[in-house]
């Protein structure tokens, strides 16, 4: 939803935002035909928009997102150009194999977390690890190649 790379959901891009998750809702049999959307957006901005501008930046919607989207998010907050991808990629990869295994992986997700300052236990860590590879090991090997991770 957000405009390419500005960092945050504002505007039209807000409305869009909550148009799709009423359409999502409705399509799981949440009915709220009786709910006005701006009373819900501005609910929303209330509770969420933690400094007040206006605008829900990537960091804030890290906070409300599941798991899977939260992590994708922090990545991408910290592995932002395809020069620091790759050098995170020359980093993990410790064996030099031209993939990431899981527990290159860990290690891995295990540093990102630090970075974003996100504390976790070991077997939240696992859990991530996991649930990466089942997100994007296309072809079930147990580890990423660059394009899977690329993904």
């Amino acid at each position: 939803f957000p405009s390419p790379g500005n960092g945050y959901i504002e505007g039209k891009e807000l409305e869009n935002f909550f148009q799709e998750l009423e359409s999502a809702r409705k399509g799981v049999g949440v009915d709220s035909k009786n709910d006005n959307l701006g009373d819900k957006m501005k609910a929303f901005m209330h509770k969420y928009d933690r400094n007040a501008d206006g605008k829900i930046e990537m960091a804030e919607l890290a906070q409300i997102l599941p798991t899977e989207e939260n992590f994708l998010l922090c990545f991408r907050q910290h592995v932002g150009s395809s020069s620091e991808f790759m050098e995170a990629w020359r980093r993990y990869d410790t064996d030099r194999s031209g993939y990431i295994e899981a527990n290159e992986l860990k290690g891995f997700l295990s540093d990102l977390l630090k970075k974003a300052n996100r504390p976790y236990e070991e077997p939240k860590l696992q859990e991530y690890t996991q649930t990466i590879l089942r997100m994007f090991d296309m072809n079930g090997d147990g580890k990423l190649g660059l394009s899977e991770m690329s993904r």
